[in-house]
């Protein structure tokens, strides 16, 4: 299960928890194959009469007081926000991602992070580089049924944006989403990660898709090296997965886990001395990194993105050049022993509690309904 896929899951049973009915309206994404289902899931971006039908009679049904958005994209597409609009229901819309000004949604391409649409009316060079699914026609879809819906204000409909993050915010700022509407809250870890405490034992921890974006080059090259006097314990599967397996079998201090299921690995992120997050994209937010700070767990990061929002240097880990075996290195051999340890992991535990807990994040989350709930009346 991915980060959104996690955050969605956590706030459905928060707000079931807190006494709310919660109806979720999905479709499946898996089923966009070949060139024929590229272009199509593009073209729906545009609109989708299928979903505004469903969206009809789901609001008819539900009778909702507030849609909460978290990801239409494709095959929903903006018809769903077009119709509770017409039918004066509050929209919230929470951006998982950076699909709002990039057509791939993650402003990274080619190995690198890359802004060259952030702020373009048309952003032509997503096009160019088929950045939507490796479609150049795919791709032109995209970004023309965006610049359809900035040019006919079908974002003006979305009462308020949620961002998980500052960093992200300003980007989506600078990407020209007004920055009136957008809120902060982050994503928080839920319950099953309780306080208690258990041993640490000499291995890192990797948790994550086993990709190119996520930095597991930088990590596989910084253990091969044999500086790190730790194991590494990698969870996760993804397309570098047999490369990561070959890593494995040639250097015993590397061991791949495979996905496993997300109690046993809470208790691995529990034992294990820190967590590594070596991503080189600009991370949203970084679920993982919040759940190891639940366990008092430390991280190991690299600093882009959000990072410095999540890992303070020295007080809860530390960070490292992205993308640099060498400083990926000396960060991880600054971790220090006995009491000095104990204390950064009970930072870790006490940044938790204070920022990222269900019951913080629940009464954020009200505050943002209330709000939308009153813009939405205002416009009345």
């Amino acid at each position: 299960m991915g980060g959104e896929d996690s955050a969605v899951r956590n706030e459905t049973e928060m707000l079931r928890r807190g006494g709310h009915a919660v109806e979720l309206l999905t479709d499946d994404n898996d089923a966009i194959r070949g060139v024929r289902g590229v272009l199509a899931a593009a073209a729906s971006v545009a609109y989708s009469p299928r979903s505004r039908r469903r969206m009809r009679s789901a609001i008819g049904e539900f009778k909702p007081q507030i849609l909460h958005v978290h990801n239409w994209f494709p095959r929903l597409s903006p018809s769903i926000i077009l119709e509770a609009d017409a039918q004066r229901i509050p929209i919230i819309q929470t951006l998982h991602n950076y699909r709002m000004i990039c057509s791939n949604a993650m402003l990274y391409r080619n190995g690198a992070v890359c802004t060259k649409c952030v702020g373009s009316a048309f952003p032509l060079s997503g096009a160019i580089h088929g950045c939507y699914r490796g479609s150049r026609a795919g791709s032109a879809v995209v970004t023309a049924a965006y610049a359809l819906h900035r040019l006919a204000r079908t974002w003006d409909k979305v009462d308020l944006f949620i961002a998980v993050s500052a960093f992200q915010r300003s980007l989506l700022v600078r990407g020209g989403v007004p920055a009136g509407k957008i809120v902060i809250k982050p994503n928080f870890a839920c319950s099953e990660l309780s306080e208690e405490r258990v041993a640490k034992e000499d291995f890192a921890i990797y948790v994550g898709r086993i990709s190119e974006e996520k930095g597991l080059r930088t990590l596989l090259a910084a253990w091969n090296t044999g500086k790190i006097p730790l194991r590494l314990r990698m969870f996760g599967d993804g397309p570098l997965t047999e490369e990561v397996r070959c890593n494995a079998e040639r250097n015993k201090r590397i061991e791949y886990m495979g996905p496993q299921p997300f109690q046993i690995i809470s208790q691995e992120m529990a034992k294990a001395r820190y967590l590594v997050f070596p991503s080189e994209w600009y991370e949203t937010f970084g679920n993982v990194v919040v759940e190891a700070h639940a366990k008092g767990t430390p991280v190991l990061a690299a600093d882009l993105g959000n990072m410095k929002e999540l890992v303070e240097e020295g007080v809860t880990g530390y960070r490292f050049f992205p993308g640099n075996a060498e400083s990926l290195i000396s960060a991880a051999l600054r971790f220090p022993e006995g009491d000095l340890y104990k204390r950064m992991c009970a930072n870790c535990r006490a940044a938790y509690e204070n920022s990222f807990t269900a019951g913080k994040n629940y009464a954020s989350l009200m505050e943002i309904y209330a709000r939308a709930i009153e813009i939405r009346g205002s416009r009345r």
